[in-house]
């Protein structure tokens, strides 16, 4: 018999060995018929003074448990029809794996380099502040997931199997721990490992991943894709071809608005990234007066506000983290964040973004069509490289300087790496912005007491939340008007994160395989 329980244990429970057991034995009164218990989902309630860890789990009584053991029935496709995929970040990836579980040969083209020699670029933006245009933090290997806090949590439950996600991810050398926590992540440090082993997998199988090949151009004959151009020389044939370029392949949506391809604008939020020592939001989540118990986490949060009609709420939050640069061009300071897998940075950081209405916010946009979100984006970065220093130094002010509009005499320790300059965001960013997070801080400062301090820093801008883009698809997932052709994940504006890139990656390799004759 298995039966599905939930326990509760305290924090000091929690430090016992062998209390889960215990407690499932006292509940049943039969500890000699409990054979095992499988956790399947492990929380952590801080929300009061005390806190407890909160099980699901199976326990089986005079019955072995199963062996859940993770295989996928990937094939030889060397000698296979083919897909064409652009990009090899979550989405790209995933449809990449689909195409060998259904028998098609993925030919993956990736404008950047492998996630090894990728590091040097990025030690470059970080130290030299010099912008490889394609291998960056959004550019190259694993695409803009490789180097992140690698969180596996979403709402699109409705869009595909995110427990298929988790357990390839598993299959491919992450911690099966996130097949049970509420709140999973996997880390930067891990995330480019299991990336390798995933085009280790496709190679293996006999699928080709290209890198250094950028697609330059698309060859399109009576509204049907025919070929496509790599690095401005190169004409390759392709029937079926699967877009997921992220939502920073700024050149595709040019090139696609260049050739009267169908965009649409699309509705973002940008804002900037906020920092506070991390033992800060501890004290406040876990209600600690010092360090937080070795049992939990570095303690995270998630907020929100209605300010004058418009959502400000944080995004992407990463406790013990790191702020990174995450332009993709020279020119320009785009900022996001990232965690190791152990989060044990000394520093808590998140985006605090404001809606964008791209049909109401930006009238003096109009005349770019489609493309006005991203010129709206565009300014604002171009702006922070500006009040920055004219490199990758990035515009910051303390967060209650900020809110009461007034230039920083200084600034407080960072994990930013390319440093921080002194600016008047409170008056560089456009109204739209600004005075909502203004307001949006405060009221954060009332729910978390303790959070509105002269001790965190605003860091901007935080721009790249989404693509300021939708590149139109059917209901068979494809192009409306060119055939052939499968807007995929972040960049087709269809996802929001790893695991919803993933499962539209899927899809969308489904969708093309059904597509071809």
């Amino acid at each position: 018999m298995v039966k599905n329980v939930q326990v509760r244990l305290t924090l000091e429970e929690e430090a016992q060995n062998g209390m889960l057991l215990k407690k499932l034995a006292r509940q049943f009164d039969i500890l000699e018929a409990i054979i095992a218990f499988k956790v399947l989902r492990k929380s952590i309630d801080a929300r009061k003074a005390t806190v407890y860890f909160n099980y699901k789990l199976d326990v089986y009584i005079n019955e072995p448990l199963p062996d859940d053991g993770i295989s996928f029935d990937y094939k030889d496709v060397s000698k296979a029809k083919s897909v064409h995929i652009i990009g090899f970040g979550p989405a790209g990836m995933w449809a990449a794996l689909r195409c060998l579980e259904l028998g098609y040969k993925p030919i993956v083209l990736e404008r950047g380099k492998n996630v090894r020699d990728r590091r040097r670029d990025l030690k470059a933006i970080n130290q030299d502040h010099l912008v490889n245009e394609d291998s960056n933090y959004c550019f190259g290997e694993g695409g803009a997931g490789t180097y992140s806090d690698g969180k596996l949590y979403t709402r699109s439950l409705k869009r595909g199997d995110v427990r298929r996600v988790f357990e390839s991810l598993v299959y491919h050398g992450a911690t099966n721990q996130i097949l049970v926590d509420a709140h999973p992540h996997i880390g930067t440090n891990k995330l480019p490992k299991i990336v390798q082993n995933i085009r280790e997998t496709i190679l293996h199988y006999g699928g080709e991943v290209h890198f250094d090949t950028k697609v330059t151009d698309f060859i399109i004959n009576d509204n049907r894709l025919k070929a496509i151009v790599l690095n401005d020389s190169v004409e390759m044939e392709t029937q079926r071809v699967i877009l997921a370029t992220g939502h920073s392949a700024r050149d595709i949506f040019y090139l696609l608005d260049k050739k009267k391809i169908a965009l649409k604008a699309k509705s973002f939020a940008m804002g900037v990234r906020v920092e506070h020592p991390q033992q800060i939001i501890d004290s406040i989540q876990y209600s600690c007066s010092g360090e937080r118990h070795a049992l939990l986490p570095a303690a995270a949060y998630s907020l929100v506000q209605q300010v004058k009609n418009r959502g400000v709420y944080s995004f992407c939050m990463c406790p013990g983290g790191f702020i990174v640069p995450a332009a993709t061009a020279p020119g320009e300071v785009v900022v996001n964040g990232m965690s190791p897998s152990k989060r044990n940075n000394l520093y808590a950081n998140s985006g605090i973004v404001v809606e964008i209405n791209v049909d109401e916010d930006m009238p003096k946009y109009e005349k770019y069509g489609a493309l006005k979100g991203l010129e709206y984006q565009k300014n604002l970065e171009r702006l922070a490289f500006t009040s920055g220093g004219r490199s990758q130094v990035a515009p910051a002010q303390r967060l209650t300087d900020f809110v009461e509009g007034k230039l920083s005499k200084d600034l407080n320790a960072t994990s930013y790496q390319p440093g921080l300059n002194s600016a008047p965001l409170h008056s560089l960013l456009p109204k739209l912005i600004g005075s909502r997070l203004r307001q949006g801080f405060v009221e954060f400062g009332k729910k978390m007491y303790g959070y509105y301090t002269q001790e965190a820093n605003i860091v901007g801008v935080e721009s790249r939340t989404s693509s300021p883009v939708t590149i139109p698809r059917n209901e068979n997932l494809e192009h409306p008007t060119i055939k052939g052709l499968f807007p995929c994940g972040e960049g087709g504006g269809y996802a929001g994160g790893i695991v919803s890139a993933a499962m539209d990656g899927e899809r969308c390799a489904e969708a093309a395989i059904k597509a071809i004759p």
